[in-house]
């Protein structure tokens, strides 16, 4: 007898979770930020006690050479993916990659959208014909010291391909064309990639979180990164140095002191940035003000930081109203909802 739509069995709740990271390990390396973009264990261990006091089961797992082996023997029904791969400009699809190879679900976006968005140049391209605002751009080739095009200096300059402010140091912003060709010799030698030289928007900072997906994404309020003084010369740039230092720096507004036709406009922006690009779970999105009023794209980040008490993703969550452990767990829920699933909570 065949059976009926509405007698096929539900997939089962998920309760086994495997985090999968990158973690810092102190290298030698010839740039002082190599590896930015990698966590600290106190971060990976406060997403397991957030997924544990759910009543999940719960394995840490980092993702090095030893993965693909781990991780099939392991099979857990989800893996929560914080991980951004080992190196090359495609490093962070590497492990979704793996994983959808293998039939294992995950939390946040795919292969296909991490490797966009990791190019801030292919990301503009793709964001321009949506109608997303951002500022005029160039890549600078290793070996190369000169613009082709027209931009309006100041320009700043930062590595194409990486994230978490990586290659954005003390000195990355150009007054003219020979500071511009010192800063990209030495960026050059130092990151060994493409340079993305951008024009530099004098104006005030944003950042917006969203987490979830379709129309029942939720987008925070825009929160400010408020510079207490300049870092730069006479600019404000939120480099991975003050980001070591952000209390010496910056100090962060939640909700941002904007118009409403200035928070529908950014919100408006993140969400189609956000979609344009199939982000997938949560996403953080940077913008600048111009002196027009106007907000500028900057990037895109759908892998965000979550270490607590430092990344902004869960900073700008908690000037929401929605705490670490919450906020974790809305990620994996959005994830679960997403694949049809549900997760089987149970209150320690």
């Amino acid at each position: 007898m065949e059976q009926l739509d509405s007698e096929v069995p539900l997939a089962p709740p998920i309760h086994t979770v495997a985090v999968l990271y990158n973690l810092k390990k102190g290298i030698a390396a010839k740039a002082p930020d190599a590896e930015a973009e990698y966590d600290k264990i106190d971060t990976v261990h406060a997403i397991r006690d957030a997924l544990e006091s759910g009543g999940l089961s719960v394995t840490l797992l980092e993702a090095d050479e030893g993965l693909p082996g781990l991780i099939s023997h392991e099979r857990p029904d989800i893996a929560f993916n914080i991980a951004e791969g080992l190196s090359g400009r495609g490093r962070e699809g590497q492990v979704p990659s793996l994983l959808s190879m293998l039939g294992i679900p995950f939390t946040g976006s795919d292969a296909t959208t991490l490797c966009i968005a990791l190019d801030k140049a292919l990301t503009k391209r793709v964001l321009w014909t949506h109608r997303v605002r951002t500022p005029h751009y160039e890549v600078v080739e290793p070996g190369k010291t000169r613009l082709t095009k027209a931009l309006s200096f100041p320009v700043i300059v930062k590595p194409n391909c990486e994230g978490s402010s990586k290659g954005i140091g003390a000195v990355s912003i150009a007054e003219d064309r020979k500071a511009l060709s010192e800063i990209l010799r030495r960026n050059h030698e130092l990151y060994e990639g493409e340079m993305l030289v951008e024009e530099y928007v004098e104006g005030r900072e944003f950042t917006v979180g969203i987490l979830g997906n379709f129309a029942s994404a939720r987008v925070f309020p825009p929160m400010e990164i408020v510079f207490r003084q300049p870092t730069e010369g006479a600019h404000t740039v939120y480099s991975y140095p003050v980001k070591q230092d952000y209390t010496r720096y910056v100090r962060y507004e939640c909700p941002a002191n904007l118009t409403e036709e200035q928070t529908r406009e950014i919100t408006d922006m993140a969400r189609r940035a956000f979609n344009a690009l199939n982000c997938r779970d949560f996403a953080r999105v940077d913008f600048r003000m111009g002196a027009d009023g106007k907000m500028y794209f900057i990037e895109i980040n759908p892998l965000p930081g979550l270490a607590p008490g430092y990344s902004d993703y869960p900073m700008l969550a908690q000037f929401s109203g929605v705490g670490y452990r919450e906020l974790v767990r809305g990620v994996l829920d959005a994830a679960a909802k997403r694949l049809g699933r549900s997760v089987d909570w149970r209150e320690l």
